[in-house]
This record gives C-alpha cells, sequence and structure tokens, in this order.
C-alpha cells in the first residue's frame, strides 16, 4: 500500500505540475512528499522526474509509468470507495436461514415490505428445521427458536417463545381433562424427536414455583412440528407447542389449553451472527426489522 500510495503522489505531482501543490492537497510537508518520491525512484531503479528550479517534468520512464499507473490507482480508489459505501449503504445480498415453520408462517408474508423498504437488497432465504453452521455455509443471519445454550455466535432476542399444552376438544372429550402434570402419565402424548432425542420429559413450575419434571410417551412422534400439530387437531392425543404455532387453532376451538395453572418454561425467538464487530447494514436492518415487527407483543400473543 505504500507503494500505491507514493504512485497516487507520483501521478498528483504531474496533474497540479509542481511537488509543492500535491503535497498541499494530500496535507503532506513538502519534505515528506520529496522522500516518498525519491524513494519510489529508488526502489524502481529509474528516475521519474526533472527537476530544475522552476520546471518539473517526467521522464520517459516516469511517462510510462503514469500511464500504466493511473488505471491500477483508479481501479484501487473504485473498489475500496464501493467498500466504504458498502459499510454504510444498505444493500447487497442477505442470505438468511430459520427454522421452516416459523419462517414461512410469520417472517415470509413480511419480506415484500422488507424488500421494498431497502430496493438495494437481495434475498437468499433457507428454510430449515435443522440447526445450520452459519460460517461453513455462507449465511449471514439464522432465524433460530428454542434454547441458545453455549454458541459463539452473536444472539439479538426478537420475542418470547411462550409454550403451551394443548389438546383437541374430541380427545378430551374421549380421554378427559387432565388436571395437573402428574395426569400426563395416563394420557397419549405427541412428542417431538429433534437434534437432542426424544423429548419425553416435559417440565412445568407449579405454584410455588418449583419445577415439575414430568415424563411422557405416546404412540406418535416426529421430527416436524407441523406434523405434530395436526395430529394433535386430529386428536390423536396431547401436544406441547410453541404458542406461535398453534395460537390460530386456539383461537378458532380447534385445540383448547391445558394446565394453566401449570406454565411451561418459555424460552425464545433470537437472531444469530456469526460475530458482533463490521455487522454489514443489510444485517442490521433486517434484524431491527423484525424485531419491531414482533418485539414485546408479536402477533401470536394477540
Amino acid at each position: 500500500m505504500d507503494r500505491i500510495g507514493d504512485l497516487s503522489l507520483f501521478l498528483r505531482v504531474l496533474d497540479l505540475g509542481s511537488i509543492s501543490a500535491a503535497a498541499r492537497s494530500l496535507d503532506l510537508s513538502v519534505a515528506v512528499a520529496s522522500q516518498r518520491l525519491k524513494r519510489l525512484e529508488r526502489e524502481l531503479g529509474v528516475r521519474l522526474l526533472h527537476r530544475t528550479t522552476r520546471q518539473l517534468h517526467a521522464t520517459p520512464e516516469g511517462m510510462q509509468l503514469a500511464e500504466q499507473g493511473r488505471a491500477l490507482v483508479e481501479d484501487l480508489e473504485s473498489l475500496t470507495g464501493g467498500l466504504r459505501q458498502s459499510a454504510t449503504e444498505v444493500s447487497g445480498t442477505l442470505r438468511v436461514t430459520m427454522s421452516a415453520a416459523f419462517g414461512s408462517q410469520y417472517v415470509s408474508p413480511l419480506l415484500p415490505e422488507f424488500l421494498g423498504l431497502h430496493p438495494r437488497v437481495k434475498l437468499s432465504v433457507n428454510l430449515d428445521d435443522q440447526i445450520v453452521d452459519l460460517v461453513g455455509s455462507g449465511f449471514d443471519l439464522g432465524i433460530r427458536v428454542g434454547e441458545m445454550g453455549d454458541s459463539s455466535l452473536v444472539a439479538r432476542r426478537l420475542a418470547s417463545n411462550r409454550r403451551v399444552l394443548c389438546a383437541s376438544p374430541a380427545y378430551l372429550q374421549t380421554h378427559g381433562l387432565p388436571r395437573t402434570p402428574a395426569d400426563l402419565a395416563r394420557h397419549d402424548c405427541l412428542l417431538l424427536v429433534g437434534s437432542q432425542g426424544r423429548q419425553d420429559v416435559w417440565h412445568f413450575t407449579d405454584r410455588k414455583g418449583r419445577d415439575i419434571a414430568q415424563r411422557v410417551q405416546g404412540r406418535f412422534e416426529s421430527n416436524q412440528g407441523a406434523l405434530l400439530r395436526d395430529a394433535v387437531v386430529a386428536g390423536l392425543g396431547i401436544a406441547m407447542h410453541s404458542l406461535w404455532h398453534v395460537h390460530e387453532q386456539l383461537r378458532s376451538g380447534r385445540l383448547q389449553l391445558l394446565l394453566p395453572d401449570y406454565p411451561i418454561h418459555a424460552t425464545g425467538i433470537y437472531a444469530v451472527m456469526p460475530q458482533r464487530r463490521l455487522v454489514p447494514p443489510r444485517v442490521r436492518a433486517f434484524i431491527d426489522f423484525l424485531a419491531g415487527r414482533f418485539g414485546d407483543h408479536p402477533p401470536w400473543e394477540c
């Protein structure tokens, strides 16, 4: 970069006709500018300028350097200028991965609005219920639901993820209404099977704030929350779901809320990034946009 800077100085001298004028334009002393020009000549092994008390002009070697070096300097200035602009402008391709169920149900309807607000942004969205390696897969951002756990990723909470217990009215009419977590041992419970194994121990909080761990079992399990939701609506058993996943079924009466006096520990919905420093503006803009649409009162809590 010193050599490019010296070349830029040399071109400025030719453009302005004197070392002193070039030095002033670059906020350098004449002595420093002269030393840098001599250093450039010494490194190249040729004389670049003929200097007299009244005139200064390029040697043939200097003319050759100016002709071929100007394009190099201009290309570098264009590149660095573009990078500086991208660091302040909401533009470029935003690559984001998120839960298939949450993404399609709540993020997808918001994407046209976001793109309308930021016309210089391109979106590449990956829907995947498995945890994706952001760095290895080249994603700028991930939207994750649940416990964050230990992670080197930087996370920003977008909304609370309240979980509820529910069943269909038809199932409850046939099998009865559980009154306590212990009653679940006598019911068919629908189990989520994820990367951490079968989730067959459900945790509740009693009226004194104590944790209750209840082991459950049933005849249906899946790694897809949508299948479990369909199964619980169809009357196959009792399920634990994030409220955002079943709030429409609860509102319409197809599902009924169970054990309201024994709340389930809430988790969160997070935006996660590989690092905090030098976050591209398009990433910050998307996170702020989602936080504004969800926040303390997300639509599934209304």
